[in-house]
Order: C-alpha cells, then structure tokens, then sequence
C-alpha cells in the first residue's frame, strides 16, 4: 500500500465491473482480495496509530463491511480491545461478507448493533469506518446520518475503508452527511469522485492498495479521469533556444482593467511575464494605466478609449488574455463584441464569462476558466448544483462553449472534449482576490509560448497550484497573495525545467 497514488481515476461502475474480471485474469479468488483490503487497513492503523489500544469498528451490510470484519479481526488478534458494530442486522449478510463475519466471530469477536451505542461513553484511539461502500448514491438519512454526525463529534481518528460513507465516490459530493476521515484507504482503483469538490475536506489522507490486480484492472478498463503530476505536464514545459529573442516567445494582448480594477489586468499581465511572454500588451481603462506602468514596467499598456486602438492591438497579438477587471459597462460590452469574434487562441475569465453567459458562442480556440459561480451563469443554473457534479457540469461547459474548460476549486477540473484531468494541487489559502487574474495570464503566457489550448490549460493549472503550495509551506495558508503565487509560478517553472527528474 502506498500514499502515491496512481494518475488514473475511475467511476464506482468500472471499480465494479472489472474487479471480479481482473481478479480472474490475475488468478485471485474474491475473498483473498478482502482479506488483502483488511489487511491493507490494518497496516495503516499499526503504521499511523503505533500507541492505539481502543478500536471502534464500524462495518455495513455489504462487502465494505466485510472488509471491516477482517480489520476488526487482525486488530483483536493483535491484542487490541475491539469493538465492532453493525448497522443493519448480521443475517443480512451474504457472500464473501458473510464469510468475513464468520471469521470475526470465530476468532472470539462480538457484534453489536450501532444504533445501540452509547455516544456518551464510546471511549477508543480510532475508528474504522465501513459504513458504506462505493454504491452509495441516495442521500444518507437517519439513523445512518445520526450515526455518521456522532463518529465525527469522537475526538478519536477514522480511517475510512474504500471512501468515507457518505461521499458519493463519482462525484465527491455529500450525500447528505459524510465521515470525516484522517485517512482513506482506497482499493484496486482510485475513484475520481475522491479528487475533487467537497470530498477534497473529508477524506483525509488518501492511500491506495492496488490488492494485487491493479495491473490487470487497468489493461481493462479505462480512466474516466486523469490526475495531472510533473510526469503529465513535463513535456509542455516551455524551453529557450540559445539565440532565442523576445518575438520568438509569443505576444499576448491582455484585455481589461476597467476604471477602479487596475489591479486585476495588472496582476494578469505580469504572471504572463513572469512565466515567459516574450512581449505582452495590456489594453485598459485610461485610469488604469499609471498603476501598471508603474508596477510593471516590461508590460506596454495603452488606453483602450477608441476602436482603432484595440483592432491593431488584436492585428499586432498572438494570443488574448481577457476578462481580468473587465466589468460589464457600456466600455466592457463593446470590448467583448470585437474580442470574442477573434480568431486568436484565447484565455477567457471573470468578467469576460459573465458578458459571455448572456451571449454564449462555441470557439474551440478558447479556453475558459470559471470558479463555479461563473460556471453557474454559463450554464444558466445553481452553484449548488454545479458542485453536485463537477465532472458533468466541465463536460456540459466544453459542449456549450468548446475549446478547453477549467473548472477551479478544490481538485480544479480541466476538460478538453476527449480527456478529463484533475489536479491534485492547491490549498485553501488560494482562496483569496486574483488568483484567477494570475491563472489566466499564466495561460496566455504558455498559449504565447506555442502551447496549444489544453496542454497550456493543464500546465497552467498545475503550476499556478504547485506554486502556491510552495507558498504554504515556506510562510503558511493565511494571508496568501496572488501576486506571490505569481513570483513563485516563475521560481517552480524554473525548477521545472531546469531539473527534468524533479516529481511533485
């Protein structure tokens, strides 16, 4: 078992389906391979709990609770107080559950029943949670939803079995209550609801144990979703030629910065220069320009007041980088109309999504990058419902809008129209102004550069999160500035290509 966990994600369905097939292939029998995801667990709470002498275990009426069983097994063979119960009656058990039960019982073990635990006095170091498995699609209701608020009132660790019950393992989303694990070992294959949305809170650290058939699992099923790491984006990483010189390395046009938003263009136009833009241009409001010529100076920035002004800069540029402090107005309207039309490769963010949901266009050399309040509007729904499904909300954005879509968040998606990729990187501190301007002029930057609309979309996404990683653990979450995310996207590219064994 190990805490590196593989690049391909997978739905509930395809876990299902194939592993009794990949077990065939590989010679395994069904009920070794429980034993296997027990013992698994098991290995982590030694390795993890050394002092642990109190368990809790917590097992359903499926096969999840069947690999509970045998943890609760190793752990009392061990010496352990171990105290298992079952939600849902023990005769309703069958198959390799059932057998796992048997065993539990006839190496001395008691079951009791959850809804007869009293909370008050539940004293143990840690529970194991096998409540509920991968199938889990309903909302969680009483008594289960009770049960599931107490386990995490205990001041004790959980370590989930497969998923923490109540997430739904293709979509990551809250099915009404879920467990809030320290760890979460995951089986055979990792499910992709696992990566993203609000599972990125409950699921602790995530461990992985392939069980023996990982190999012939993934010759027959393939990935719903893939995890970007260095490996992925290595081969995008952009690179200088000794006679390089700054027309070879692209000319980004950066457009927005409407009166009292000097500061989002800026930000934008200077993370494109800080990660290779050999020229960059920002077209803005008359009062946003002594802001930027004063704090960057490598960025040539004109008033955009007349239409001639920004029809040569669009005949001059390469790439456009637009929506940073755009605003909607009269000045905004009339930008989007000529820009959106443009045949140039594309970065679209803030408010150039907002004017783009009220007049939505297909550009397969576009790529946008909605928070999920933006993709709400784009898809004339709730936020609420865009974080239900992160997954299908990306893939109904592409098939509106085309090109490549990005959504940002916790596990942030990026979907080309083939291939879905999640990143791993990333943390709370990111929730702060203009983390977005910087990640749509880390993109136009790499568009610029040569890179086509989903590699600089998957590169841009892992950098800008890797970055501000970086960031957390040098000075910590609180008080993290999009413009360091900004200087620290240049250092981590740098080291990127200048050490092409570096993994993340």
């Amino acid at each position: 078992m190990t805490n590196t966990l593989p690049t391909q994600l997978y739905t509930a369905q395809q876990v299902r389906l194939g592993e009794q097939e990949a077990a065939r292939i590989a010679g395994i029998q069904m009920y070794p391979l429980m034993l296997a995801a027990g013992e698994a667990c098991y290995d982590l709470l030694r390795r993890q709990y050394p002092q642990a002498k109190k368990l809790l275990v917590l097992c359903g009426r499926g096969n999840n609770g069947g690999d509970g069983f045998v943890v609760a097994k190793l752990a009392k063979q061990s010496g352990m107080d171990v105290t298992l119960a079952m939600h849902g009656q023990p005769e309703q058990l069958q198959g390799d559950a059932l057998t796992a039960k048997e065993a539990w019982l006839a190496a001395g073990g008691e079951i009791g029943a959850v809804a007869e635990l009293d909370w008050s006095h539940i004293r143990c170091d840690v529970v194991i949670d096998a409540l509920c498995g991968i199938g889990l699609y309903g909302e969680v209701k009483a008594p289960l939803q009770t049960v599931i608020h107490q386990v995490n009132k205990l001041t004790a660790a959980v370590i989930a079995v497969d998923i923490p019950s109540g997430l739904c393992s293709n979509t990551g989303r809250v099915l009404g209550a879920s467990i809030n694990a320290a760890h979460t070992v995951t089986f055979i294959g990792v499910k992709q609801g696992l990566m993203t949305g609000q599972a990125r809170a409950y699921t602790g650290q995530l461990n992985f144990a392939g069980l023996g058939v990982e190999a012939q699992f993934q010759q027959i099923q393939s990935p719903s979703a893939v995890t970007i790491d260095f490996r992925l984006v290595q081969p995008y990483l952009p690179s200088r030629h000794v006679t390089a010189h700054k027309g070879a390395h692209g000319r980004l046009l950066c457009l927005g910065g409407n009166q009292g938003y000097a500061g989002a263009i800026r930000l934008c136009a200077s993370a494109a220069v800080n990660t290779g833009a050999g020229l960059v241009r920002a077209l803005c409001h008359s009062s946003s320009i002594l802001p930027l010529q004063v704090s960057t100076p490598e960025v040539m920035t004109q008033a955009c007041e007349e239409q001639q002004s920004l029809v040569d800069s669009l005949h001059w540029a390469q790439v456009l980088a637009f929506g940073p402090g755009l605003g909607t107005d009269e000045w905004a309207q009339q930008l989007f109309h000529t820009c959106i039309t443009s045949d140039l490769a594309k970065v679209v963010d803030a408010d150039g999504l907002n004017l783009l949901a009220k007049k939505p266009s297909h550009d397969d050399k576009r790529v946008i990058t909605p928070h999920p309040g933006e993709a709400a509007r784009l898809l004339g729904c709730s936020v609420a419902q865009i974080e239900s499904d992160r997954f299908s909300a990306a893939v109904a954005l592409q098939l509106k809008y085309g090109g490549v879509v990005v959504l940002k968040g916790a596990g942030s998606l990026v979907f080309d129209g083939k291939q879905m990729y999640v990143c791993p990187a990333g943390n709370p501190g990111m929730a702060s102004g203009g983390m977005g301007d910087v990640l749509t002029g880390i993109i136009g930057a790499l568009l610029a550069q040569g890179l086509s609309c989903a590699h600089a979309a998957i590169l841009g996404v892992y950098l800008h999160s890797c970055a501000a990683d970086e960031l957390a653990r040098e000075q910590g979450l609180i008080g993290m500035r999009a413009s360091e995310v900004s200087e620290q996207s240049r250092q981590v590219l740098n080291q990127w290509i200048a050490s092409p064994c570096v993994v993340n």
